[in-house]
């Protein structure tokens, strides 16, 4: 196990390291002009040289590249962990990236749990009778659940639940514009009202955060279903199950040792989904007015704000590589044919 580790995370710093390099050169390879994009297209040649100047633009592109690693006088370096300033906000981009980033993986994380819980029940369900109408009935709601982006269930989920029928709240982000926020410790709001003991702000976090959560969901539960349920159809019919039937083994012990077999592909795709949704999620924030770190990211890249792109991009990454070694890892528990 120890011996994966290393070797996974050494190709992770490999990786990580690429793509500092490529994100880092190729955003400025791109046919836009920042500094016009601050000072306006109209600014006189000394306003354009000034601003040029306090963005660190003025330099050679390996000087940049060498201060965006080693530090300036205006960061440290990303070898000391920081990102630099926005050039927006004047803020560390370390610093709101804290502060994005736990929302998104607030909304996302609860999406997957609920979609999971509902995702895999209703796979075995399908999978138990192969043919029948419940095997059919799961299989047209995953490929309707999967057949519209997110962002159109979820206009869809607000006109339903809100404007007609009234039972769900209106898109206004996490809580009501008129409730005070709790201390923020996490970012997370669901976890910081507990840390708080504001047990009352927890459940209008969850109440507001219903239709978001559900929008995902419903679109994520599509493709796990059907994963679930052709995997454990497979397993079921396999030689070693047969046997195990034959043998006189509880159907409930050959049941779960069927799915133990068959969740590992399900696995993988959640793992993927997952890492896929942490900058994906963006449609789904902007429509519920959630302030995430996709909104952060595409608003960075509007701005052309070299210092928030490359650390949004290297963020993701670092967690969607973490994701991708914790897939790995849970293969090998639930999977003792895997080998690390």
């Amino acid at each position: 196990m120890w011996k994966f580790l290393i070797k996974r995370l050494l190709l992770a710093l490999f990786q990580i390291t690429f793509l500092v390099i490529a994100v880092f050169f190729l955003i400025r390879l791109l046919p836009a002009d920042p500094v016009s994009r601050f000072v306006g297209m109209n600014a006189s040649k000394e306003a354009y040289l000034q601003a040029e100047m306090s963005l660190g633009l003025d330099r050679s592109i390996g000087k940049q590249f060498q201060g965006f690693l080693l530090g300036d006088k205006n960061s440290l370096g990303l070898i000391s962990g920081d990102l630099g300033k926005s050039w927006v906000s004047g803020e560390e981009v370390t610093q709101e990236i804290k502060k994005f980033l736990p929302v998104t993986l607030e909304l996302i994380t609860l999406a997957f749990i609920f979609a999971a819980g509902i995702s895999i029940p209703v796979g075995l369900w399908g999978a138990a009778n192969p043919g029948g109408i419940a095997d059919k009935g799961t299989m047209v709601y995953s490929l309707f659940a999967g057949s519209q982006p997110e962002f159109s269930w979820g206009i869809l989920f607000i006109f339903i639940f809100f404007v007609y029928f009234g039972i769900a709240p209106g898109p206004l982000g996490r809580l009501s514009p008129l409730t005070e926020a709790p201390i923020v410790i996490t970012g997370a709001i669901t976890i910081d009202a507990i840390l708080a003991g504001r047990f009352d702000i927890l459940l209008e976090a969850l109440w507001y955060l219903t239709l978001p959560v559900l929008t995902l969901a419903f679109v994520l539960s599509g493709p796990i279903i059907k994963m679930v349920r052709e995997n454990l159809i497979q397993a079921l019919q396999a030689d070693y199950i047969l046997y195990a039937r034959a043998s006189g083994i509880s159907s409930m012990r050959v049941a779960r040792d069927a799915l133990r077999v068959s969740i590992s592909p399900t696995i993988t795709l959640i793992g993927i989904l997952f890492g896929y949704m942490i900058g994906g999620a963006v449609l789904i924030e902007r429509i519920f007015s959630i302030s995430g770190i996709g909104q952060y990211s595409i608003n960075s890249i509007l701005a052309f704000d070299y210092p928030a792109i490359q650390g949004v991009v290297l963020t993701i990454s670092s967690i969607t590589l973490l994701i991708f070694l914790i897939v790995d890892i849970l293969h090998a528990l639930v999977d003792p044919r895997i080998k690390l």
